[in-house]
């Protein structure tokens, strides 16, 4: 696996040329990324969710689209649409923006149900379906939601099956005031943004997701993810605990995460680093609790409930 850890490395440092720490952030967003999955970054304004996936998205040699969701917008607009062209006499798919590897949807809650309906396709079966007719998508297909949190004038909230087709939930949080000053240094006379080059190719990063699914994960902590799930249907205000399709991301983070740290084999830091992002927004809570807030405190009440297996993880 040395050369997808290479591959993996070099985004690492490239992102690191706009994004000032973040560390634990990055990893997870490359996590979901190896994983196959998709990733939901909910923050206030300015705190660097848009330039953390355009820097992604400008590491790897793929095709890159970025859609600003406004209440205006239509499926179409997403997806595409079919129209009749009278030079040839017939009609014409004319693909919209989601035929890519790399999808920002900047702002993703200012569309209507509608509209955010249209990427649900896309993200759990990578297929576009327009007119009866089906359009498979590039691989690898990762779609990079943002979306502000604060503001909730003229926003319309991600229903429940939507947000469980986010395969993470992240927050990048504010600097320190050492992070800041650096932010101000390498942003005085440079947009690094602007100079990033891609550092891995689309064939180099399906390896590395191939690569994935050949990390071990021993029976024990198996085990284990399936008891840190299986709690929180049995928690108190919790009307909806997580379902399977949570359980399988868990064990597809677990995989992805050690792979990110360099490891063929994945420990019980892995499971604790990705069960709070994986999980905590896939709660339904009780009527009068904030989700995203009360669905980390339970991850984090349930992992420290649950004993922590102790085995020899490698499998040899």
């Amino acid at each position: 696996m040395e050369t997808q850890r290479e591959c993996i490395g070099k985004i690492k440092e490239n992102i690191r040329r706009v994004i000032i720490g973040k560390e634990e952030t990055v990893n997870l967003l490359l996590t979901a990324l190896v994983a196959g999955g998709h990733v939901l970054l909910e923050d206030v304004p300015g705190t660097g969710k848009t330039m953390l996936a355009k820097s992604l998205a400008k590491s790897i040699d793929g095709e890159f689209s970025r859609i600003q969701f406004t209440p205006d917008l239509l499926p179409a607009d997403v997806t595409g649409l079919t129209y009749y062209n009278q030079k040839e006499g017939k009609f014409i798919f004319k693909k919209g923006p989601a035929f890519c590897n790399v999808l920002l949807a900047d702002e993703i809650n200012r569309a209507t149900p509608r509209t955010q309906s249209s990427l649900l396709e896309c993200m759990e079966e990578h297929q576009i379906t327009v007119d009866g007719v089906t359009y498979p998508l590039k691989r690898p297909f990762f779609v990079a939601a943002t979306e502000n949190p604060v503001e909730t004038l003229g926003t319309f909230p991600l229903p429940e099956a939507q947000m469980d087709r986010f395969f993470m939930q992240l927050s990048m949080g504010m600097p320190t005031a050492g992070e800041e000053l650096q932010i101000l240094e390498r942003f005085e006379k440079a947009q690094p943004l602007e100079e990033l080059q891609p550092v891995c190719s689309c064939g180099e990063l399906e390896s590395v997701m191939d690569a994935c699914r050949s990390v071990y994960v021993h029976p024990e902590l198996k085990r284990y993810l399936v008891e840190i799930t299986g709690g929180t249907r049995e928690y108190p205000d919790v009307v909806s605990g997580v379902s399977p399709r949570g359980t399988l991301a868990l064990f597809a983070a677990v995989r992805a995460h050690a792979l990110v740290c360099g490891r063929e084999y994945a420990v019980p830091e892995d499971v604790k680093a990705v069960a709070v992002p994986v999980l905590a927004h896939r709660l339904i809570m009780s009527r009068g609790i904030s989700g995203a807030v009360g669905g980390k405190q339970v991850i984090e009440a349930i992992l420290e409930k649950v004993p922590v297996p102790t085995e020899k993880w490698t499998g040899v």
